[in-house]
């Protein structure tokens, strides 16, 4: 593990996105609202959140942190849910992994929830937009 101990605390912001595509008769079930599961929306975004204070256990050598916000966003289109993941903390190195980890979390939420009705939905695009703080600064990425 990487030793940030050196390092200055400061405000560290990431911003991860991603999409799960899948038929558009899937996504208009999903906007209908809860299916035999439950609420998609709600459960997804919650899964996001989870998973963001548990990455330390799931990606090995990345450090615990202290998050001091999170949230996840979910917007449903024709034939797909495009999924945003914000991740905020106050220390010695980002939350990259963090805001990469709720993306993924919220698409599998979403593909668990939605599988009985379609299979072939698709994870995509999954990637980092945005990055602030530490000592390379600011990241962008479309």
């Amino acid at each position: 593990m990487v030793d940030v101990g050196a390092k200055a605390a400061t405000e560290r912001v990431a911003v991860a996105k991603g999409v799960i595509r899948m038929q558009a008769a899937t996504a208009r079930r999903l906007r209908r609202g809860p299916v035999e599961k439950g609420d998609v929306l709600a459960a997804a975004r919650l899964a996001g959140v989870m998973a963001v204070k548990r990455t330390p256990d799931l990606i090995p050598l990345c450090h615990p942190i202290l998050i001091t916000g999170a949230s996840v966003e979910l917007a449903v289109g024709k034939d797909r849910v495009e999924i945003s993941a914000t991740v905020k903390s106050q220390g010695q190195t980002g939350v990259e992994m963090e805001a990469l980890t709720a993306v993924c979390a919220a698409g599998l939420t979403i593909y668990d929830m939605l599988k009985s009705i379609d299979r072939a939905m698709r994870i995509e695009r999954v990637r980092l937009v945005r990055k602030s703080g530490g000592k390379s600064g600011l990241f962008l990425q479309k």
